[in-house]
């Protein structure tokens, strides 16, 4: 049996074990620990396993993931993301479709702190959909917002999927922060403008709520300040070059812990449960990651993904044509697995393709990333609506579903808009980095 074949083998054998529910680093880890012993010899597969190990655990980059996780936590655990919510509710609330818009604003500040979208879509659901309960919106509206909301969670930074796909393609983490904030402002913009049409031509979804008073509004912001405050400080800082993402991330959840403990938000207690749940959530990505650098060189061994390439360059789509095959593979692939496991099982079979091709590896990033958010809300696994669902058990999944259609058809027109106008992605690593 060729190399090649033992690698698609191996690859059938992986999603098998996916299918059984076997967890993703287990899957990684048998597949890639027995491929390379068949294809080389076991002591490369115990001397590769150690040596990986090693080096990615003891990598500093790395820091930024529980320490980002944690800013997240402690940011919910204190009510921060509420004041985000009520001081965008404040301003907008007022108008047809202005709750669901808030709720978009508000998941949109929460992902540039916790950098998870399924954090951004369990917070803001159990801050959001009550108060859109309150003024009769319509239950689709408002379970496919908080759904479709908390997607944003992997664009803005900081974004754990940045994270990840820097350190499986030895990108870098700031360039690719950079890369995600104008496409998560436009798909932001985009998702409120989706809103304000609907609710346009038909008010009765989306009511609009009490007016506010000035005063009220200054004091929904004022309350707001502190998390904001922290955004711009340790987004800011990275942009500014004030700090490296791992020191940003430090100084985020420092100041977020600071302020808790200041306004008596935060107790010990509560600290604990959130730095647990950090170190919980870090040590499943950890696995994750350890074994994705061992599927690597099992892959080189194979051939496969020089074999993809040949097959992919015998279509004769041009480079973007074969670009958007690898996205409508990852589109298809995003409705039956999460989207984290598959950035690490198809990385590195695409990314030495795109490379080959030309492609900037920053573009590609944010599309693939772009297109990992599409697969949380895609049927029939889409996570996000079965987070929301959890949130809102009287809501029918397939009402959800419904509600999440609109917003992934203007994730489909920022894919295009990204394709067509790749600057979008590259004009602020490009000014900040050159």
């Amino acid at each position: 049996m060729s190399a090649s074949m033992i690698g698609f083998v191996g690859i059938l054998i992986m999603f098998g074990l996916l299918v059984l529910r076997i967890p993703v680093a287990f899957a990684m880890f048998s597949v890639g620990f027995v491929g390379i012993t068949v294809l080389d010899s076991s002591r490369s597969a115990f001397s590769l396993l150690a040596s990986e190990t090693f080096t990615l655990a003891s990598s500093p980059e790395l820091v930024v993931i529980p320490l980002f996780i944690l800013m997240g936590n402690v940011a919910s655990i204190t009510g921060m993301s509420q004041k985000l919510y009520d001081a965008a509710y404040a301003i907008i609330g007022q108008l047809r479709g202005g709750l669901a818009s808030a709720t978009v604003i508000g998941c949109g500040g929460f992902a540039a702190l916790s950098g998870s979208s399924v954090a951004s879509a369990l917070t803001m659901g159990k801050v959001a959909l009550g108060q859109m309960d309150r003024f009769n919106y319509d239950k689709r509206l408002s379970t496919g917002v908080v759904a479709a909301g908390g997607t944003l969670g992997i664009l803005i930074p900081p974004s754990t999927g940045f994270v990840i796909y820097a350190i499986l393609t030895e990108q870098s983490i700031g360039r690719l922060f950079l890369a995600g904030v104008l496409p998560g402002i436009m798909l932001l913009l985009l998702f409120i403008l989706v809103i304000t049409v609907v609710c346009w031509f038909r008010p009765e979804l989306g009511p609009a709520g009490p007016a506010t008073s000035w005063r009220n509004k200054g004091k929904a912001l004022l309350g707001a300040g502190p998390i904001v405050a922290v955004i711009l400080l340790t987004i800011g800082g990275i942009y500014g070059g004030l700090f490296s993402p791992v020191e940003a991330a430090a100084v985020g959840a420092g100041i977020v812990i600071l302020v808790g403990f200041v306004t008596r938000s935060l107790s010990l207690k509560a600290l604990w449960h959130a730095s647990r749940d950090a170190v919980v959530t870090t040590a499943t990505v950890m696995l994750i990651l350890i074994a994705a650098h061992l599927i690597n060189p099992f892959m080189a061994l194979s051939h496969i993904p020089s074999a993809v390439g040949e097959l992919l360059s015998g279509l004769g789509l041009g480079v973007t044509g074969t670009l958007i095959l690898i996205l409508a593979i990852y589109l298809v692939l995003g409705c039956f697995l999460e989207g984290f496991a598959m950035l690490v099982l198809t990385l590195p079979i695409f990314f030495p393709i795109i490379m080959s091709l030309g492609i900037d590896p920053i573009w590609f990033g944010v599309l693939t990333v772009l297109t990992l958010e599409m697969g949380l809300i895609s049927p029939p696994v889409g996570i996000n609506v079965f987070i929301v669902k959890s949130v809102a058990p009287n809501v029918e999944l397939g009402d959800i579903f419904k509600g999440v259609l609109p917003f992934w058809l203007m994730m489909i027109l920022a894919v295009a808009l990204l394709i067509i106008f790749p600057q979008i992605v590259l004009f602020l690593p490009n000014a900040m980095f050159g």
